[in-house]
């Protein structure tokens, strides 16, 4: 076993592949500590160990890395997308228009992957609000006013286009699955 993983790197495609995978996940795995501009790190760290990992809140934490109690860019997670994945994908069934398009082969599925997007970012959009006025609500953040929420929401939409941006680079020129390796390295990390 020892010699087929010294033979994994002897070939030059896939070593570069393999690196440039890792590579992405590194900066995956930077990004869950650059927080949003606004929220008490401190009042956060509180909330948090008052909470405890047993709450939906740690379950929610571990499936990104962390990233919710450090409340960074990268806060949403690449969760929005899968969500609107699965929304379009039971919207297939029902509307015929979209079943046609599925059917359709490559074409067809680039404008559903657009679709996705375009779900991606209302999703985003709707949750990031929806944790800004929490936030505030909770005495979470320094300076409360649309201006956090504001920055707030383009700050954790931001976030999780370029997370779901990683995925896809990871897809087409890593070692595939972008998205499952972003949530598997959160998860592994949160471990």
């Amino acid at each position: 076993m020892a010699s087929s993983f010294v033979n994994v790197w002897r070939i030059p495609e896939l070593r570069k592949r393999i690196l440039f995978t890792i590579g992405l996940l590194g900066v995956y795995r930077i990004g869950v500590f650059i927080p949003v501009p606004g929220a008490n790190r401190q009042a956060l760290t509180d909330f948090f160990q008052s909470q405890g990992d047993n709450t939906i809140f740690g379950l929610y934490d571990m499936f990104t890395g962390g990233a919710l109690e450090q409340f960074s860019i990268f806060t949403l997670g690449i969760m929005p997308y899968i969500s609107a994945s699965i929304i379009l994908q039971l919207l297939t069934v029902v509307i015929p228009s979209l079943e046609r398009l599925q059917k359709e082969g490559e074409a067809g599925r680039r404008k559903i992957t657009q679709y996705t997007r375009y779900g991606t970012v209302f999703l985003a959009t709707f949750q990031a609000y929806g944790l800004a006025v929490s936030l505030e609500a909770g005495d979470l953040v320094t300076d409360p006013g649309w201006f956090f929420r504001v920055s707030c929401v383009i700050t954790l939409v931001g976030g999780t286009m370029f997370l779901m941006w990683l995925g896809e680079q990871i897809t087409a020129r890593g070692i595939g699955n972008g998205i499952s390796l972003i949530i598997f390295v959160g998860i592994i990390a949160e471990i």
